[in-house]
């Protein structure tokens, strides 16, 4: 099937199984444009919560891993979810901005769209099926794999580097010709202007701060198993929590207990599991994996480490917000966005550098905060109505 034919085509669905052959047609109102659908990630809150901001706006997507996410939405794929490069992202990365900007089917004059992008969902908005509208970007960041490969390991793929100085020229025209823009944080918003040479409003992602302080004490929520490996671990530890995998240095984590002599706790799974293994058998200190828990024993966790240490580059960084909303003092990486809920919430400290001591003086510095209680700046700062407020705002012209 030639590209062009890719492109047009399409499938659709919604929780009552519409035909693909025969989707419903989008006049007037809204579109939402979406990478792809995960069953867990960032992102995806962020898609939650415009699907029940705007339910009758559908959902355009490469494909959806996640059927049935969002009952009673139209979701429609590209055709790209019915051949195997689903499964293989930084193949199908040259084919996506033609993919993105061709017709799509049933999609007729909408009045405005807005995509979720960290990848090209944003060329949607300038391609026919977008034409006449309002058209929208919410940025998670600009391609890393184009724009910054050194942080994506997916940019260092054959395929993507012969692409990619075709593909940096076409996303930057593109881009410039949205209407507007909003980044997930000042440091999204720079990372814009240096790849596509426009400004961005900032936008924080939705943080359920609500959800996270209904409960005094989490480790009353805690049973069975969990609450059996909550009551063995240490009166004092060091938190890192995060899928185990290269960009999220939880590496230094152990390396923040080993500086302050403190025991550490791992929360997650993923590739790099093995690796930290190695790592924690040779640590000073004891190092505990406790694997994929709930939310209850996570936010039990948070609430009584000393300090969650969170070491990555992130565009914005959501566990730093839930953690400092618990009470947990935390440390983050001076480059990203996370600092920016640092400054904004005061219960935390910014690593300035990662090296052993500026580990200990983080940590040290954080373990010596007073635990004051942030939820009520955390929700007006990054909570969810503050996110859909600000949205709707947007999208009606403010």
């Amino acid at each position: 099937m030639a590209l062009t034919d890719l492109a047009r085509t399409g499938t659709a669905r919604t929780a009552g199984a519409r035909s693909a052959a025969e989707p419903d047609a989008v006049r007037g109102g809204g579109v939402l444009v979406h990478e792809w659908i995960e069953r867990t990630g960032g992102a995806e809150r962020v898609l939650d919560h415009l699907v029940e901001e705007f339910p009758e706006a559908p959902v355009m997507c490469l494909w959806d891993d996640a059927p049935g996410r969002y009952p009673g939405t139209t979701v429609r794929e590209s055709v790209l979810a019915r051949t195997p490069l689903r499964r293989h992202k930084a193949l199908t990365a040259p084919l996506m901005p033609s993919v993105w900007h061709r017709p799509w089917p049933g999609v007729e004059d909408p009045e405005w769209v807005l995509a979720t992008s960290h990848s090209f969902g944003h060329h949607f908005c300038t391609g026919p099926a977008a034409r006449g509208a309002r058209t929208l970007a919410y940025v998670h960041t600009p391609a890393r794999f184009l724009w910054a490969p050194e942080s994506d390991p997916r940019g260092r793929h054959p395929v993507v580097g012969l692409a990619a100085p075709a593909l940096r020229r076409v996303d930057r025209r593109r881009a410039r010709r949205l209407d507007d823009v909003a980044a997930n944080s000042r440091f999204v918003r720079a990372r814009i202007a240096l790849s596509w040479g426009r400004d961005a409003r900032v936008i924080h992602p939705p943080v359920d701060v609500a959800a996270l302080t209904r409960v005094a004490d989490w480790a009353d929520e805690v049973a069975g198993d969990e609450r059996a490996v909550l009551d063995s671990l240490p009166a004092a530890f060091v938190l890192g929590a995060s899928r185990l995998v290269a960009y999220k240095r939880l590496d230094l984590v152990i390396r923040a207990g080993e500086a302050v002599g403190l025991p550490v706790v791992l929360v997650g799974e993923g590739p790099q599991a093995g690796r930290l293994a190695e790592l924690a058998a040779a640590a000073s200190v004891p190092v505990r994996f406790v694997g994929a828990v709930s939310d209850a024993l996570l936010r039990a966790l948070m609430q009584r480490a000393l300090a969650y240490v969170f070491p990555p580059v992130e565009d914005f960084g959501i566990l730093p917000v839930e953690a400092m909303a618990l009470g947990a003092p935390t440390v983050v990486n001076a480059e990203g966005g996370a600092r920016e809920s640092v400054e904004r919430l005061g219960l935390g400290v910014v690593a300035e550098s990662l090296d052993d001591a500026g580990l200990r003086r983080a940590v040290e510095a954080a373990a010596a905060l007073p635990r004051a209680d942030v939820s009520a700046l955390a929700e007006r700062t990054f909570g969810v109505r503050r996110f859909r407020r600000e949205v709707r705002d947007w999208v009606d012209g403010g």
